[in-house]
């Protein structure tokens, strides 16, 4: 007999690790995940954001709930990260956190590249690393948070941001070859434009200050996409919820865009 919906879709009994968890889509999974019932670790770079997310999960969904401020750009503070967890693996991991900056691509220099890779790239490969190392046959699911800007360069001044993304869809398909076999689920979601604390201060920014190119690009993305609108964080959340799931069994190396249609467009 089928098991129930309402125990597929249920996290009781697991642990999720969800990075760039301070606010954005990193805090409406993290609210989705509590829901369902898993308990959460929240790494961030911000603390009083994390801080904040963890009160509200703990008084409205009475998990447990432990924060770690982490830089994600340095290997050994995910080292370490991994270490004060040892024994009390994650079930699930949400590599959410991201950082993306406008500069010219021929302004490009060796900082703000290496800040781009670090943090949207080498931080996912390294997570999904300690992820396998310490669960070994255990198996588990990874959720990897790409870009349509991967598949789809679509605003100007973002090519190294563009890369990073890309290499993450990489990423996840060749772990879901290799992985799948010792019972890991590994899957990509290519977000599109949603609606978060960042994307809200850059359409301020670009206003105040007249950022043209922004604003242009802003006027083009919704000119193209199909639902004319923003996303909503809690829409990827809902897709990050199943594919976190037992909804999602047989659903593996996947990349599946929530864009409101735009890579279809």
């Amino acid at each position: 007999m089928s098991r129930p919906i309402s125990e597929l879709i249920s996290l009781r009994g697991r642990r999720a690790l969800i990075t760039g968890a301070a606010s954005g889509m990193g805090r409406a999974m993290a609210l989705r995940f509590a829901e369902a019932g898993a308990s959460l670790y929240l790494v961030d770079i911000n603390e009083a954001g994390l801080s904040e997310v963890a009160s509200e999960v703990r008084s409205r969904f009475g998990v447990d709930v432990n924060t770690f401020r982490v830089d994600l750009s340095k290997k050994k503070e995910i080292d370490d990260l991994w270490n004060s967890i040892k024994g009390r693996e994650p079930d699930i991991l949400v590599n959410n956190a991201g950082v993306y900056e406008f500069v010219d691509f021929l302004e490009v220099d060796e900082e703000v590249l290496e800040r781009s890779l670090s943090v949207n790239l080498k931080s996912v490969f390294y997570m999904c690393q300690s992820m396998i190392r310490s669960r070994g046959d255990k198996g588990g699911v990874i959720i990897n948070i790409g870009s349509i800007e991967s598949i789809l360069p679509f605003a100007r001044n973002l090519v190294h941001y563009d890369i990073s993304k890309m290499g993450i869809i990489a990423l996840t398909r060749a772990l879901a070859k290799e992985y799948g076999p010792r019972g890991f689920r590994i899957n990509v979601i290519i977000a599109g434009g949603i609606n978060t604390p960042g994307v809200q201060r850059l359409k301020q920014e670009a206003i105040l200050k007249l950022k043209i190119d922004i604003i242009r690009t802003g006027v083009e993305y919704f000119m193209r996409v199909p639902l004319k609108r923003l996303g909503d964080p809690d829409e990827v959340a809902r897709v990050a919820l199943f594919l976190a799931s037992d909804m999602a069994s047989y659903v593996h190396g996947a990349a599946i865009p929530v864009d409101g249609g735009f890579l279809s467009a």
